[in-house]
């Protein structure tokens, strides 16, 4: 795996289209083209979509630019890691063979110059989301993917779009934040007391790194108010801007 290696989650591209939602392209599409000219590895990590789902012979049209700006990417020799989060899970073979060198659906660890990674969309690993964890197994179990592809793909991104609608609460509080924070040291501390140097984590809409005995948590924030990524150089991993950074 060559670096440097940028991290990137949660910019959550939409079904529908608006001025912000094409002003956030732009800005994604142009870090991309900054990427393509450093070189490196891109991982994705999770709700690049605010919705997804893969038809085995149909793949959604809103998404046609971005299609077009990954397959630039790889044509410059930048790797792309695609890790599923909770809004875009249900992908097939186009997401995982044609615009994705490697996909994960769960956690995982990678190595990157003698540095060890702990990857993770994040969804699930609070102590309060047994509700969300039992939800979970369910809208990934083989027979409700099975089942939903028979829906017609206009009713099902239609039924998509309004839930994802409903759960659009990224700001929170900062105590809520705290508590999401306190909760993400707990979980990465065994992570590096067992050898992992970084813990990097999307789907919570913070950006924060931090240091964890000896270690690094670092959350990277959305492309939605932030526009954050994490980026190694083959040393560090820092947390950057890309409007403050670029």
């Amino acid at each position: 795996m060559h670096s440097p290696v940028y991290f990137i989650s949660d910019v959550h591209l939409a079904i529908q289209s608006s001025k912000e939602e094409h002003q956030k392209q732009q800005r994604l599409f142009q870090f991309f083209h900054h990427v393509a000219h450093t070189g490196g590895t891109l991982f994705i990590l999770g709700d690049l979509f605010d919705f997804y789902f893969e038809y085995p012979h149909l793949i959604p049209k809103m998404y046609f630019q971005l299609y077009h700006e990954l397959f630039h990417l790889k044509s410059k020799g930048v790797a792309l890691h695609f890790m599923a989060g909770n809004h875009d899970y249900w992908f097939q073979d186009f997401i995982s063979d044609k615009l994705f060198d490697k996909t994960y659906t769960d956690d995982t660890v990678v190595e990157v110059n003698g540095k060890k990674f702990y990857l993770t969309h994040g969804d699930g690993i609070l102590s309060w989301d047994r509700g969300y964890r039992l939800l979970k197994m369910v809208i990934r179990n083989p027979v409700f993917i099975w089942l939903y592809r028979w829906v017609h793909p206009t009713i099902g991104y239609s039924i998509a779009n309004w839930i994802s609608k409903k759960g659009q609460h990224y700001e929170h509080s900062d105590e809520y934040n705290e508590r999401i924070l306190s909760e993400l040291e707990v979980f990465s501390k065994p992570h590096i007391t067992n050898g992992v140097d970084y813990v990097i984590t999307g789907h919570y809409h913070q950006a924060t790194e931090k240091m964890i005995n000896g270690g690094k948590l670092l959350i990277l924030g959305d492309w939605i108010h932030y526009f954050t990524y994490g980026y190694f150089n083959g040393n560090d991993l820092s947390l950057k801007f890309w409007e403050t950074d670029e």
